[in-house]
């Protein structure tokens, strides 16, 4: 199940960033005499409601979606990294604080910050990373701070803060081995939360605007059409949910296999 859903990942991270090479359609085209027309030779995953091919929208779409989910996932990964490390080190006030902001942050629903972030600003590719990320880092800087006090518990550790050590040099060189798999295991949950996320906002208006399109933009296009159209609807969910199936597989494996390790 990994290998099969590291390649059926891989599958569609290639199609979004290399399709146009093979289908060179132009997924802002419009045409009247071509509307929502069902899956085809012609038009392998059929047209919208303005004629435009699904299919290269959808290409179109996925490099957008997919690079706000590892975009966002990166950025939330990396400031729950950064804090949560550098709570178990300095301790005292600073983790009093940590804790007093990751319990204010869980305090509002995910879905309540992100519409309310986004209703005040214009959303854009870069503006949703941020915006995904500041509101997704709480739970694995929890995680990571769990897994950070163990190690600080360790002798050596305490013969580097004795010595004076550098925080910053024993967190890259000491913690950041040792944290990796958690990393990776909190990266790739992000990714699958992060285009969920961006293709909620999306459905409900307020994520990708025009001209820009995502998964969740091009799904939500359909939904006024999906009784008569099931396809313009149905191929950008069946994208969205691969993706994120994948993930959990990779995310599930990679944990499995830590808590074996943790046990031996």
């Amino acid at each position: 199940m990994f290998i099969a859903s590291s390649i059926l990942l891989a599958g569609v991270i290639l199609f979004s960033f290399f399709g146009t090479l093979v289908y060179g359609i132009d997924p802002s085209s419009l045409d009247k005499n071509a509307i929502l027309l069902p899956p085809s030779m012609l038009h392998w995953f059929g047209t919208d409601r303005l004629g435009r091919d699904v299919l290269a929208r959808i290409i179109e779409g996925g490099q957008v979606s997919l690079i706000i989910g590892f975009g966002s996932a990166l950025f939330s990964t990396f400031i729950g990294l950064i804090y949560g490390v550098s709570a178990a080190l300095l301790r005292g006030g600073y983790d009093k604080l940590f804790i007093v902001i990751v319990d204010l942050f869980l305090t509002f629903p995910t879905l309540f910050l992100l519409l309310t972030l986004v209703s005040y600003v214009n959303a854009s590719v870069w503006i949703l990373i941020f915006i995904i990320s500041i509101t997704g880092w709480m739970s694995t800087a929890r995680l990571i701070r769990s897994e950070s006090f163990a190690i600080s518990a360790k002798p050596y550790i305490r013969i580097l803060h004795i010595a004076k050590v550098h925080p910053l040099k024993i967190m890259m060189k000491y913690y950041a081995p040792l944290l990796a798999p958690i990393v990776l295991i909190s990266f790739t949950f992000g990714v699958g939360g992060a285009i969920l996320a961006e293709s909620g906002l999306s459905f409900l208006g307020l994520g990708i605007t025009a001209p820009q399109m995502s998964w969740g933009s091009i799904l939500s296009s359909g939904k006024d059409v999906i009784d008569i159209a099931w396809w313009v609807s149905f191929f950008p969910g069946l994208m969205i949910f691969i993706v994120t199936f994948a993930l959990m597989n990779i995310s599930n494996t990679l944990q499995a296999r830590l808590s074996q390790k943790e046990v031996r």
